[in-house]
């Protein structure tokens, strides 16, 4: 039965709080009324959406009506999802108060929760001065869901290593570190993820867990005493209180037209009418009007029965609107929120953060979804903590491939002790073709990680072979001709003479300012550099890289909209007819405030509506034309093209690249790829290639929750029925033709009522197109395809993935696949399906542990991007060039383009001299100090790498903050380390031990004189034996570091006498 109140109060707040005190069920709650109705409810509530991303909507549209009309506290409970969401949930359910709100999932009321008695019992509070046992911190640790890891970086990670404890509470925005004396807590510190050194000293840390509770207790229980509101249509069998209250965003009652003996007894429930009126009919909607111009009018003949408040999402786009009522004489002040509700004026202007608009009788709120249209959400950017982190992926494990200079490729099998107890040494143990090779591992300079495209085992080379030696001269002559002719395509640039763009102008920036996202910094840097390109008179040619998504195309628009404002034409030429469509959607939207035409050619289109197109493209009537390599076509006429924006130009043939080239004569151009490149190659082609690199950091690609699980029909049921109870799409990898057909008929056995088709690379082009388009406009629920869909798709609505078979598949793709979904504000699901265990090779599982951890931003993520990185320095130098790196691996064949580069320009780059340093001291980093292989060949490449005495003191302190104080063998290789680098300023080529002397020979180009030795000699009291290459030390009665002290004396020494010499001082 349909009511509304007898009598209409005269304000909404009154209206309103009239309507929650019938406490009965209330629908036609549209835009963002049902917030409105929540923020005005004075008991504490629980208000319950169907999934996590519209609770966070309603949750934001709460506090925003709550600072327009104060209220009480209300807090969002996010859904379970890895330890840093569990520690969220445990710090809000434990400073929850009775008078508190609560927004959350119907999720959430199928989880277990934890209440305040539980979290008293289940937390640690730890203090500077306790006394603790080490292990039975460990343990307490682990029984509150914390895991172990060598290095912490993530919430819920703690790392043990001899006297100090890092902890990563679920909860803290930074780790702790507990350094313990014997039992007693002697300090704590918060450290810096990124550099893992301690930054502040603090008394004490609190630790709640890291993990949800395993005993079930319901939301209802913990949320005692307070209303319920659920505001979706609930099935039969979820576990709501029975008082919950209903609330409806439909504009029709619940439950009307239905037979169903549930539903019938729901309407005999009365439901009030929120008195919502529809915003359609008054002229603002974008599809009312035809330009921006229209809306002060529009909105001033509103006045005469309503006030209006217009929400701007921020102070930038308020000044933008106040700018358009200015220019038709129509006061639009900006208010603060807290003062909106006192203002006398009919139209005001607020800066705020609301989803949707409302229209009740008398009052007009709207937002910029009524004005411009759907805007994309707005994603946080958020920094990557570890980005330094990831950079040491190049570190060396047991196992891998690795590449050595002078003796090629090798298989490093792990590290070994050799020398007596007062010269040990640890060396590394590569395994060749024909025998074994043992080097110190300060000489891991010499060794790279041999990189190339995963599941390309390369040949181990012999020792002392020439095969080698011919690799790598083929490799030199190879990378010297690419050095040659990138260089004459620079020059060639240089040369030629291009349109000169005109600057910014204030319609520029108001282009910009329409962009919906804060702009990364990256994007940012990459528009500065368009711009300059095209403010200059060279013909642009920039390369922009950066994953799907990841803003190229925004950074593409605005190059477009600098050429269109100088009258000058747009050409976006894409690989697919899929594409075609997705950036015409992409521009028309981005460009709808302004008056610029765009359109594109595709299959899709008839001959006569081409043939139209291409009519208005010679006349200058378009400005912006999208389409495949049928644009390359000599029958494409332009009027003026000043622009040419390639998508992914490596997916072009051969015959298509030439055409490219013809039509992008003395224009500017502007490569787009998602395939990201090498930062070593970057920096290597700098000064010959303009690359623009996008890297929005990896967590804005965490949103999708990996599950590697066993095939089951249950799961994929469930899978595939919660993404369309969301009106979503499924994306369904089946990487064999053979039998996808058959996959196809069993999941629509399994769900009947999803529209479900196939896409394969073997079938005619048209109708996989045709197929592409259909699931593109949404017609398609369900997509069965091979790999195919791996790159360059972006559909929105498509935010679950199920990959069959998993197993069968590198990381990259698996990589590539997984970033298809989670684009948009929804949450995005990866389901691996994997057969039982004794049906995967090790190496299997080994990558699906890697892909569990991506999500942790694990090492199999970072492989997935290394691989990746390849495939982009593929694409650069062409498939050609994919052999030489094979043959060589990566970073040598990187390092040669470098050297190439820089001869051609005439750059002199010498070999750095490296003394051979041989003491009999043990220098090494004990096991027991830093327990992890891969970590301590990480810090010997570091300690290789020190080359002033301000860096070696700071590493040492580095040691010392995170391990405790180093053990007398890493201060010998420290020590041994400041030698080295002396010696190096001296152009001494080796110091060594003589049993009891030390001897110093120099380079015949060394600085030193005779005369400086003898000099040593004199104050040495006859201990310096002079020789022909340079002198002999006694040193006999000295031990350990007095020795050390001794000949570094020595040799600082000459230095200051050389220095001296040649006027430096």
């Amino acid at each position: 039965m349909t009511h509304t109140l007898t009598r209409r109060p005269s304000s909404i707040k009154q209206y309103f709080e009239q309507l929650l005190s019938q406490n009965t069920g209330v629908y036609n709650l549209t835009g963002s009324s049902a917030a409105l109705l929540l923020a005005l409810e004075k008991s504490p509530f629980v208000a319950i959406e169907k999934d996590e991303a519209r609770a966070e909507i309603l949750k934001r549209d709460i506090d925003f009506y709550r600072e327009l009309f104060p209220g009480g506290k209300t807090v969002f409970l996010p859904d379970s999802n890895g330890p840093a969401a569990s520690g969220r949930r445990a710090e809000i359910l434990y400073y929850l108060k009775a008078a508190d709100s609560i927004v959350t999932s119907s999720k959430n009321l199928l989880t277990t929760l934890w209440n305040k008695k539980q979290l008293e019992a289940n937390s640690l509070s730890i203090k500077k001065g306790d006394v603790a046992d080490r292990s039975t911190l460990e343990g307490l640790l682990i029984l509150l869901g914390y895991r172990q890891a060598e290095i912490v970086t993530e919430k819920g990670e703690y790392s043990r290593r001899g006297w100090i404890t890092d902890i990563y509470p679920s909860t803290a925005e930074d780790p702790y570190r507990i350094e313990f004396f014997g039992d007693e807590i002697e300090h704590i510190r918060i450290f810096d993820v990124e550099t893992q050194r301690s930054k502040e000293d603090v008394d004490g840390l609190f630790i709640l867990p890291a993990a949800e509770p395993e005993d079930m207790l319901p939301l209802s229980t913990v949320a005692e005493g307070k209303k319920f509101y659920c505001l979706y249509q609930a099935d039969k069998d979820e576990s709501l209180p029975e008082s919950a209250i209903f609330l409806s965003r439909y504009s029709f009652e619940p439950g009307h037209g239905s037979d169903d003996e549930g539903n019938a007894a729901e309407t005999q429930v009365r439901h009030l009418d929120a008195g919502v009126l529809s915003m359609k009919g008054l002229g603002i909607l974008p599809a009312e009007r035809k330009t921006l111009e229209d809306i002060p009018e529009k909105i001033e003949n509103l006045t005469a029965k309503n006030k209006v408040i217009i929400v701007a999402s921020s102070i930038g786009q308020a000044e933008r609107l106040r700018e358009l009522f200015r220019g038709k004489n129509i006061i639009a002040p900006s208010i603060e929120r807290k003062e909106i509700s006192d203002f006398q004026g009919q139209i005001s202007l607020t800066v705020g953060c609301l989803s949707a608009g409302i229209f009740l009788e008398g009052l007009i709120i709207l937002t910029e979804r009524e004005l411009f249209g759907e805007r994309p959400p707005v994603r946080p950017i958020m920094k990557s903590k570890v980005s330094k982190l990831l950079a040491s992926l190049d570190e060396i494990a047991p196992g891998d491939f690795v590449v050595h200079r002078e003796h090629g490729i090798g298989r490093f099998t792990g590290t070994v002790r050799q020398g007596t107890d007062e010269a040990e040494l640890e060396l590394m143990q590569i395994e060749y073709e024909d025998g074994r090779l043992y080097i110190p591992v300060q000489n891991i300079p010499m060794l790279s990680k041999y990189r190339a495209e995963e599941g390309i085992a390369p040949k181990t080379d012999k020792l002392g072979g020439s095969t080698w030696q011919r690799k790598k001269e083929r490799a030199r002559k190879k990378v010297h001709e690419i050095a040659e002719k990138l260089i004459a395509l620079y020059a060639g640039r240089k040369v030629a003479r291009g349109f000169i763009f005109s600057s910014d102008t204030e319609l520029h920036r108001e282009f910009d300012g329409f962009f919906p996202y804060q702009e990364t910094p990256d994007q940012t840097k990459a528009i500065e550099e368009i711009k300059k390109d095209m403010e200059s008179d060279q013909p642009m040619d920039r390369l922009i890289c950066g994953d799907v998504g990841y803003g190229k195309t925004e950074v593409a628009m605005r190059a477009a909209f600098k050429a269109i404002y100088d009258n000058r034409q747009v050409a976006v030429l894409v690989p697919t007819t899929i594409l075609a469509e997705q950036h015409f959607s992409t521009f028309r939207e981005r460009f709808s405030g302004f008056p610029v035409t765009i359109d594109y050619i595709s299959r899709f289109k008839s001959k006569k509506q081409i043939n139209m197109t291409l009519k208005s493209l010679a006349k200058g009537e378009i400005d912006i034309i999208i389409g495949t390599h049928g644009l390359l076509s000599r029958k494409v006429l332009f009027n003026r093209l000043g622009l040419l924006i390639v998508d992914e130009e490596h997916k072009f043939g051969v015959s298509q690249k030439e055409k490219i080239k013809e039509l992008s004569r003395d224009v500017d151009v502007l490569n787009l790829t998602a395939t990201p490149i090498p930062r070593t190659l970057h920096m290597a082609l700098s000064g010959i290639r303009d690359i623009s690199i996008i890297e929005t950091p990896p967590e804005e690609r965490l949103s999708v929750k990996t599950d590697v699980t066993r095939f089951s029909d249950s799961l994929i049921r469930d899978a595939i029925t919660r993404e369309l109870e969301r009106d979503g799409q499924v994306f369904f990898v089946h990487n064999r033709i053979g039998d996808i057909y058959r996959v196809a008929d069993h999941l629509a056995q399994i769900v009947p009522a999803a529209n479900i088709a196939v896409a394969h690379g073997q079938m005619p082009a048209r109708e996989l197109e045709k197929i592409m388009h259909m699931f593109f406009a949404g017609e398609v629920a369900v997509l069965v395809s091979t790999a195919i869909i791996g790159s360059g798709l972006d559909i929105a609505r498509a935010n679950t993935i199920i990959i069959d078979r998993a197993d069968k598949m590198g990381l990259a793709d698996l990589y590539q696949l997984r970033g298809r979904v989670g684009r948009s504000n929804l949450k995005g699901y990866g389901y691996f399906l994997i057969p039982e265990e004794p049906l995967m090779t090790e190496e299997a599982k080994k990558r699906l542990q890697a892909i569990q951890e991506m999500s942790y931003l694990g090492a199999g993520f970072r492989l997935a991007m290394k691989d990746l990185e390849i495939r982009g320095a593929g694409n650069v130098f062409g498939a050609e060039q994919s052999g030489h790196i094979h043959e060589i691996g990566l970073d040598l064949y990187i390092e040669m383009l470098e050297k190439a580069v820089a001869e051609l320009q005439g750059i002199d780059i010498k070999e750095e001299f490296d003394p051979v340093i041989d003491l009999v001291v043990p220098a090494f980093i004990p096991d027991e100090y830093i327990s992890d292989a891969i970590l301590r060949l990480s810090f010997y490449r570091r300690i290789s790498s020190l080359r002033a005495e301000k860096e070696t003191s700071e590493f040492e302190s580095e040691l010392r903050d995170r391990f405790g104080a180093p053990p007398q063998e890493i201060l010998n290789l420290l020590d041994i380390m400041r030698l080295k680098n002396l010696s190096r300023e001296l152009m001494a080529t080796k110091v060594q031990d003589a049993h009891g002397r030390v001897r110093v020979s120099f380079s015949p180009d060394t600085k030193v004189q005779p005369r400086q030795i003898f000099s040593l000699h004199d104050k040495r009291k006859g201990r310096v034996k002079y020789m022909p290459d340079g002198f002999e030390l006694d040193i006999q009665g000295f031990s350990g570091k007095k020795a050390f002290d001794e000949i570094y004396g020595a040799l600082k020494e000459l230095g200051e006498s050389v220095l001296h010499k040649t006027g430096k001082a």
